[in-house]
């Protein structure tokens, strides 16, 4: 694609990288075939290829309006497109790009910034975020439906976890939301890897990847984030921890990111390159080792649900149904498996129509073989899926653990 981006838009801290991702693309339109706005919405302008020209306008002068900004808000950053393109445009860089310089230079209507600082204050404090929690399960009756949903009727606690005791040992990013809706997952994980000869470090300074600050345009923020999480790991790296090990593919998704994101920070970038290769979904932990070692009794029909962010972002789809199968367990299969559930970090709040609409579509297919439970590797879509109330919807880590005999 030709380009003629202004002297603003290359001064840009990220302008040059723009401009190379622009030129990468041959506008074929293979994208649009995979992305689910524009499958629902039927508009160029709601697929990756019309963002792109919107994006490419704007950087070369064009006026901005909020038609730009509603059309760049839709997108669910799934990454579905990347996955598509045969030419490897890395769209969701651009589009970190353009959401950027669209906040800028558009005045955000004063609901809609409320409601964003309302999300990144909540979502990126588990204290706070717990105690909202508990409050609003107390009122659960009074509260309205769309918030109703929202919010679980309970909470499976977390089973004990293993002391540290073996001479392999990995970090693990606890998440912000993770410890409150589904406390559990990050424990039975450690029990998992424990019966492995693994253990986790407890790192209590880490606190949120950054991704919910970065994805809604407060990106400084996301990247202090991002720093802090290195710091607070960066002792036990350099005493041998030869992983941080990540349950929520979303959280995953954005610390394999750190390394990119940082690279021009000549305080963090070495180390920030480092994290970057240390990080590791858990399933590309289990997935190498002896499993047999688990002892594992699988009696469950299940239906995977492959985040976005492990198949599109972290390119391992197939690796929890591999891993899954090895185990014992029987999966059902799964029409459409690339197409988003409409959870996508904050998008059910500051889209609640295409993310129920996607929810729906998804539940249909992932109940279409008749599995008991559903299983998904990011608590986003877990607590988003199961928020209709239908199939029970739960981390694929926890039914191993209760598998183990």
């Amino acid at each position: 694609m030709q380009t003629q981006l202004n002297a603003a838009a290359l001064a840009l801290p990220r302008g040059a990288e723009a401009e190379d991702i622009l030129r990468t693309c041959v506008h074929c339109g293979f994208c649009n075939a995979t992305c689910p706005t524009y499958q629902i919405l039927g508009d160029e302008l709601d697929g990756p290829r019309g963002r792109i020209y919107l994006i490419k306008q704007m950087l070369e002068g064009g006026e901005v309006t909020a038609k730009t900004r509603l059309h760049l808000d839709r997108c669910l950053s799934c990454r579905n497109c990347e996955t598509t393109c045969p030419s490897g445009v890395t769209y969701h860089s651009l589009l970190d790009i353009g959401r950027a310089e669209v906040e800028r230079r558009l005045y955000r209507p004063l609901g809609e910034r409320l409601q964003r600082g309302a999300l990144r204050a909540l979502l990126t404090r588990p204290a706070l975020f717990g105690a909202a929690l508990k409050t609003a399960q107390a009122l659960h009756p009074l509260l309205p439906p769309s918030l109703k949903l929202k919010v679980p009727a309970r909470v499976r606690p977390a089973k004990p976890r293993p002391a540290t005791r073996h001479a392999r040992q990995v970090l693990m990013l606890e998440g912000c939301v993770q410890p409150n809706l589904s406390p559990n997952s990050n424990a039975a994980t450690a029990r998992v890897l424990d019966r492995l000869g693994i253990s986790v470090i407890p790192a209590p300074q880490a606190g949120c990847c950054g991704a919910v600050d970065y994805h809604m345009n407060a990106q400084q923020a996301g990247l202090d984030r991002a720093r802090r999480n290195i710091d607070a790991w960066w002792p036990a790296i350099e005493q041998g921890a030869e992983a941080i090990v990540q349950t929520a593919s979303g959280c995953g998704a954005f610390v394999k990111e750190y390394g990119h994101l940082l690279a021009a920070d000549p305080a963090y970038a070495a180390r920030a390159a480092r994290v970057s290769e240390l990080a590791r979904d858990v399933v590309e932990v289990l997935r190498d080792e002896a499993l047999e070692k688990l002892d594992i009794r699988a009696d469950k029909r299940l239906a995977f649900h492959c985040p976005c962010t492990l198949q599109h972002a972290q390119k391992l789809g197939g690796a929890v149904e591999s891993v899954l199968t090895r185990l014992g367990f029987e999966l059902t299969a799964v029409p459409n498996g690339h197409l988003c559930c409409g959870s996508a970090g904050t998008y059910s709040f500051t889209q609640p129509e295409l993310s129920r609409r996607l929810r729906d579509d998804k539940l249909d297919a992932l109940e279409s073989g008749g599995p008991e439970v559903i299983v998904t590797a990011n608590i986003g879509c877990q607590t988003h899926l199961d928020s209709a109330g239908r199939t029970p919807v739960r981390h694929w880590i926890e039914l191993v653990e209760e598998a183990l005999v």
